[in-house]
C-alpha cells in the first residue's frame, strides 16, 4: 500500500472548498496564530466559462467542473434517473450555480428555531446575512455593503420577460424589488452574485483575497478518504493526492464542508452513520447516527415550455450566426447581454391554493427552451416557466455504494413520493397556465408544448410533472441540525456531530427543512454563523 505521507498538524482542517469552506478559510485563518488546512477534492478554479455568467451551460455536466453524479431511477419521476450537478472546483458549487442571491423566507428560520435549534430563528440569522452581504443598489435594513459577497442587478433585459412580470400582476401577484426581506411573494428580477458581469464564486469572494496568508494552507486534489478517531474523537483526517496516501492532525477541529453528498459519504465512510448500513457495507462502526445521509431534500422545478410569436428570445439569437457574434461582441465591450445571463432571470414567489399560508410556489422564468435540458435551443421562439414547490414532504437518501469513498454514492431522491406533494405539482402546472392565459401575454399567442393543454386532470398533471421535472441543484439536509433527543439528528445547534467531539458538518447539509428558495446564500450564512461559534468553542 506505500507509506502515508504526514501533512503535518493544524488547528483547524476544513474538508471542501465549496460555498461554506472558503468562508471557513477566510474567518478562521483571520487570527494568524491559527493554522488552517483546506483540502479539495477538485481543482482550481481557472476555467474561462467558470468567470462568464453563460458559462454554466459548459460547466454542468463537464468532468472538469461537475463531479457528474446521477440519481437512482426514482418512481416519482416515472423510473427516470437525473444528472446531479456538484462543483469539483475551488467554490464548489457556487462556481457553476445560477449565481441567485436568495435568502429564503423568514418563518423557514423561525422553523428551525422552533424545532429544538436556539440561535437559528430569522432575527438571530440575519445579521450573518449581512456580514458578508455587498449589495451595490439597495441601502436598507435589510441589506449591507462592504462585504465580499456582491450582489448586482442583471444587465440585460426581454420583453417577454416584462410582459409575464405584467401578467403575474394581472392574476393578483404582487411586484417586487426584492426577494429578500423576509418575505418573497412576488414577481421581480432575481439579483445575482456578479461583479460587472463576472460571476462572483465564493473562491472568488472569499478564498483568493487571503491565500497568501501564512497560516493559510489550500491543497486542490485532495480527496478525503476517512477520519481518525481516538477514544472516540475526531484526531485526523486520511486522504488521497496523485495516488498518494496522506495523512494530517487536527489540533482543535475537523469541520466537514463537503455539501450534502459529499459530508454524509465521508462519516459514512469513516464509520458514523446508520449502523446496519455501515455493517452492510463493511464498515465497523464507530459512531452509530441512523440520521446521517437521511432527510435529502430538493426543489424539483417542472419546466413547462411555451411557444410564443411576436417577439425575439435567446433561441434565435442562439441558432443565428450573427446573432452569436452581436453576444458576443456585446459581452467583450460592455459585459452585458446574453453572456451575462443568470440562468434565470425573472423569479415569482406565489401560492399553489388556499391551503398555503405563505407562498409555496418559485418560478424560474427564461426566454428560451429546449426539449431538455443540455440539449440545443429550440429553433423558435419560446418561454420557459419552471415552478417548484419550496416545501416539499418528500424526503430521500444518500449512502455509499461500497466501503470505497472514491466511488459515486447512491442518491434515492423520493421526488412526488406523497400526495401532497403530487397535489401541488398538479396545481404548480394550473397556476403557470392561469399566468399565461393573462391579457399581458396574449400579443405574444402562447402555445404550450410542455406538458401540453391536453393534459389536464390531477393524476395526469402529477404523472407530467414526473415526466418533465428536474432538480434544481438544491440538496440539502442529510447531516440535519437538532437536539440529542431527536434519533435522527446528525449535529446539534453548533453543529457539533453528536457524540463525536472534535467534529463539526458546515454546509447545506445541517438545514432541518429546505429554506424557500435557492440555496447557496443561505448556506454562507450558515459557515458565517458557523464561524463565529468555532473560534467562541476554541478560545
Amino acid at each position: 500500500m506505500g507509506a502515508t505521507r504526514e501533512l503535518g498538524r493544524f488547528d483547524y482542517i476544513i474538508v471542501g472548498a465549496g460555498t461554506a469552506g472558503c468562508l471557513l478559510a477566510n474567518r478562521l485563518s483571520a487570527n494568524p496564530q491559527n493554522q488552517v488546512l483546506l483540502l479539495e477534492a477538485g481543482g482550481a478554479d481557472r476555467y474561462l466559462w467558470i468567470h462568464i455568467p453563460v458559462g454554466y451551460l459548459y460547466t454542468m455536466n463537464n468532468p472538469r467542473t461537475d463531479w457528474c453524479l446521477r440519481t437512482e431511477p426514482d418512481p416519482g419521476l416515472n423510473g427516470r434517473s437525473l444528472g446531479y450537478p456538484r462543483g469539483r472546483v475551488l467554490g464548489g458549487s457556487s462556481a457553476i450555480n445560477g449565481m441567485i442571491y436568495m435568502r429564503g423566507q423568514a418563518q423557514d428560520y423561525d422553523h428551525w428555531r422552533d424545532l429544538g435549534n436556539p440561535g437559528w430563528g430569522w432575527e438571530e440569522v440575519l445579521p450573518y446575512f449581512l456580514r458578508h452581504e455587498d449589495h451595490a443598489f439597495i441601502h436598507n435594513e435589510w441589506h449591507a455593503q462592504g462585504g465580499e459577497w456582491r450582489v448586482e442587478r442583471q444587465r440585460l433585459s426581454w420583453e417577454i420577460l416584462e410582459a409575464f412580470r405584467d401578467a403575474a400582476e394581472q392574476v393578483g401577484i404582487p411586484r417586487t424589488d426584492d426577494f429578500n426581506t423576509g418575505d418573497n411573494n412576488g414577481c421581480g428580477y432575481f439579483h445575482v452574485n456578479q461583479r460587472r458581469g463576472v460571476r462572483v464564486s465564493a473562491a472568488r469572494a472569499f478564498l483568493h483575497p487571503v491565500r497568501r496568508r501564512r497560516n493559510l494552507t489550500v491543497v486542490t486534489g485532495a480527496q478525503a478518504e476517512w477520519l481518525e478517531l481516538a477514544e472516540g474523537r475526531v484526531r485526523a483526517i486520511r486522504l488521497r493526492r496523485d495516488g498518494e496516501r496522506q495523512r494530517a492532525e487536527a489540533n482543535a477541529e475537523i469541520l466537514l464542508a463537503s455539501g450534502s453528498v459529499g459530508s454524509p459519504c465521508l462519516l459514512q465512510a469513516s464509520g458514523i452513520g446508520p449502523g446496519e448500513t455501515l455493517q452492510r457495507l463493511g464498515i465497523e462502526v464507530a459512531r452509530a447516527l441512523p440520521g446521517v445521509g437521511e432527510n435529502l431534500q430538493d426543489h424539483l422545478q417542472i419546466r413547462t415550455v411555451f411557444r410564443v410569436q411576436n417577439t425575439v428570445t435567446l433561441n434565435q439569437r442562439v441558432n443565428s450566426l450573427w446573432g452569436r457574434i452581436a453576444m458576443g461582441m456585446e459581452y467583450a465591450l460592455r459585459r452585458s447581454g446574453p453572456l451575462s445571463m443568470a440562468p434565470s432571470q425573472l423569479g415569482c414567489f406565489t401560492y399553489s391554493d388556499d391551503r398555503e399560508t405563505r407562498p409555496n410556489l418559485q418560478y424560474h422564468v427564461q426566454p428560451l427552451s429546449t426539449d431538455k435540458l443540455g440539449d440545443p435551443l429550440h429553433p423558435f421562439p419560446a418561454l420557459t416557466a419552471s415552478v417548484c414547490n419550496l416545501r416539499p414532504e418528500s424526503r430521500g437518501r444518500v449512502v455509499l455504494r461500497d466501503p470505497d469513498p472514491r466511488s459515486a454514492p447512491s442518491i434515492f431522491t423520493n421526488y412526488l413520493s406523497t400526495e401532497r406533494d403530487r397535489e401541488v405539482a398538479a396545481s404548480a402546472i394550473r397556476v403557470t397556465r392561469h399566468i399565461l392565459a393573462a391579457p399581458a401575454l396574449q400579443a405574444f399567442s402562447p402555445d404550450e408544448l410542455l406538458p401540453g393543454a391536453g393534459v389536464q386532470s390531477d393524476d395526469e398533471l402529477a404523472k407530467a410533472a414526473g415526466d418533465i421535472g428536474t432538480t434544481i441543484f438544491h440538496p440539502v439536509g442529510t447531516c440535519r441540525m437538532g437536539p440529542a433527543s431527536e434519533p435522527d439528528a446528525v449535529v446539534d445547534p453548533r453543529l457539533r456531530v453528536h457524540g463525536v467531539p472534535g467534529l463539526r458538518v458546515v454546509d447545506a447539509s445541517v438545514m432541518p427543512t429546505i429554506t424557500s428558495g435557492n440555496t447557496n446564500s443561505p448556506t454562507l450564512m450558515i459557515a458565517e454563523k458557523a464561524a463565529e461559534m468555532i473560534l467562541e468553542d476554541n478560545r
